[in-house]
């Protein structure tokens, strides 16, 4: 028999607009984990990018959110879906008039601190400290989460949240 497990307040992480509830980590010989996302309209959001070492779903609850895997780009609906392989380049927007929010997938689980130590450089203000975001880069990448180009993951850093060019 499976444990059923329910927060009572998951974590909220916020990365510029962009909000983060890790819901399910990793544990108890379990890999996958989970998290929803909130991404207003218009927000900027990471440059494409892929895991190495992680599948990813994303399943879409409310709103429509735009999401590319590889060359096939499509409008996520609410109960609409899209999977992502190990390696597969992938990214997402919302150019739409709603706020978008969806469950997305980890296996093995990215986990919640890669989220947190780029949301502690992306909310301090002003431009970000390139030496806390590439250890920041270089933690993730020890747990499997970092994309696979580390300018790329810089480039993420200073573009997504903060709005400037690499």
């Amino acid at each position: 028999m499976t444990e059923a497990h329910s927060p009572a307040a998951p974590e909220l992480i916020r990365l510029g607009p962009l909000e983060i509830r890790y819901l399910q980590q990793a544990g108890n010989g379990c890999e996958m984990g989970f998290f929803e996302m909130r991404v207003p309209p218009a927000s900027i959001v990471p440059p494409p990018h892929s895991h190495t070492a992680n599948e990813e779903l994303v399943y879409v609850l409310e709103g429509t959110l735009r999401y590319t895997v590889g060359s096939e780009t499509r409008d996520l609906r609410a109960g609409d879906f899209m999977a992502t392989p190990r390696g597969t380049v992938h990214a997402f927007s919302n150019p739409h008039a709603v706020e978008a929010r969806a469950l997305v997938i980890n296996t093995p689980d990215i986990g919640p601190q890669s989220f947190r130590e780029v949301a502690a450089i992306v909310n301090a203000g002003g431009p970000p400290d390139r030496a806390k975001s590439n250890n920041a880069e270089l933690r993730a990448g020890a747990g499997g989460a970092a994309v696979d180009n580390p300018r790329m993951s810089r480039q993420c850093v200073r573009t997504i949240y903060i709005g400037s060019g690499p």
